[in-house]
């Protein structure tokens, strides 16, 4: 048996690549069941996201990787010599290392980010419920899974804002606390200031108010979210009933001046206002932050508050490490198990054999016997063949995932003249066995 991964990812292939390389998720099962009827393939899954294309497999030997390079170059109409070039493989340990980093987002374009272990779930789910999967890849994926919980738990590496959007509602939960039924004023209907509002909205705030000198470009963003535009020169009109303030215009002077926030902030009778100034250069005067009431973020601010998350991450990120080696090594104990299951059971059923066989003899030679004498002989023959056996097992299953373990494997099966070992682990064993008993 031979387990591996054949991708490429973000660190490894051009977005041009990726994109002819992107499995649809409705295109799953059938690549999946094409996938499954190539002969080297015991099983596989697809893990496909906007960074990476992934096939996870239980093959019957490595050569099953030509197999699958050539289904992809084949399907996607790519030579398999660029795939060749773009792509990369991990087999055994360094799979299952690769596979429980990427659920850790560990392996992520943002490092800790949280919507790689849905799409893992995703894929795997899809894979299992098509029968596309065995035991070793249910356990495998659902310890990753695992993995990626436990690292999120016990870290909280997915916890600290590294986009300049999620800053800024990190920044407003910061002033006002909770953002259920605030409203927020947007000055310029751009991508990021749509990103923004987007975030706050599914923070809890519920009133959107869009001012652009292009009216249809308000009408447009304040649809998207359930919200009303103003034109520019009612800007400040309706800046009074705002909680927060947005602005991100492409004007070279500052859109937002002092002399008429501090009107505002005289109708608002001390209600707390927030200005995110996410433009360059900047819309609104620096000395509008100095007022009762009044917080002032720009660009810079919000991206030094990205940058010390980014650092805490990558801080945090060597902890998760640790967790991830941890399960690794756990995993693969369980897994050097499953390769020797078969040379162990025929090693014990001969032994199981012999015993009998010698049993039946000693008795019909011995004639005449009570019932005690008959124990003591059953009873010496079992601590013979266990002792005997005893060692050989227990260094079965140490030897199994070292690169002597398949020499040691078929050593023991020639001596024993046992029956031809098997290759591949069949597709029940394991199915019921976790390898982690921890709830993640």
């Amino acid at each position: 048996m031979h387990i591996a991964v054949l991708g490429i990812n973000h660190k490894t292939a051009p977005i041009e690549i990726r994109e002819m390389l992107s499995f649809s998720e409705g295109s799953l099962q059938k690549h999946l069941f094409r996938l499954k009827e190539i002969e080297e393939i015991e099983a596989c899954t697809i893990l496909s996201t906007c960074n990476r294309t992934e096939i996870y497999a239980v093959l019957k030997h490595g050569h099953g990787l030509e197999a699958i390079r050539g289904y992809l170059g084949a399907w996607s109409g790519i030579d398999v010599e660029t795939i060749k070039k773009h792509s990369y493989i991990f087999r055994f340990h360094d799979m299952v290392h690769h596979l429980f980093r990427v659920a850790a987002g560990l392996d992520s374009m943002i490092l800790g980010e949280t919507q790689i272990l849905g799409q893992l779930r995703s894929s795997y789910e899809t894979a299992r419920n098509c029968g596309a999967t065995n035991g070793i890849l249910n356990n495998l994926f659902q310890q990753a899974i695992t993995t990626g919980k436990r690292v999120r738990s016990e870290t909280k590496i997915d916890q600290m804002a590294v986009s300049i959007s999620y800053v800024a509602v990190e920044l407003a939960k910061q002033v006002f606390g909770n953002l259920k039924g605030r409203s927020v004023l947007v000055i310029g209907a751009g991508e990021m200031s749509e990103l923004t509002v987007k975030h706050l909205v599914a923070n809890g705030v519920s009133g959107v108010i869009v001012s652009n000198r292009s009216y249809e470009r308000a009408a447009e963003l304040a649809g998207v979210f359930g919200g009303q535009a103003v034109k520019f020169s009612d800007l400040y009109n309706n800046m009074v009933d705002a909680d927060i303030v947005i602005s991100c215009t492409a004007a070279m002077h500052h859109v937002v001046k002092l002399k008429d926030i501090e009107m505002i902030v005289q109708h608002k009778q001390g209600k707390k206002l927030m200005f995110i100034d996410i433009a360059v250069p900047r819309d609104v005067e620096p000395e509008v932050g100095l007022l009762n009431n009044v917080s002032l973020y720009d660009i810079d601010d919000l991206q030094n508050v990205v940058d010390g998350n980014l650092a805490d991450r990558k801080r945090i990120a060597l902890i998760a490490e640790g967790m991830v080696n941890e399960e690794t090594d756990k995993f693969m104990k369980w897994l050097g198990i499953q390769f020797v299951i078969p040379t162990v059971a025929a090693l014990k059923m001969k032994g199981e054999t012999i015993k009998k066989q010698e049993i039946t003899r000693a008795i019909n030679r011995l004639g005449e016997l009570t019932d005690h004498d008959r124990k003591v002989i059953t009873s010496m023959a079992n601590s013979i063949v266990n002792q005997l056996l005893h060692d050989p097992v227990v260094m079965l299953k140490q030897y199994a995932l070292t690169p002597d373990g398949k020499n040691f494997r078929e050593a023991v099966e020639k001596l024993f003249k046992l029956e031809e070992g098997q290759d591949i682990i069949p597709a029940q064993v394991g199915s019921n066995i976790r390898v982690s008993d921890k709830k993640g």
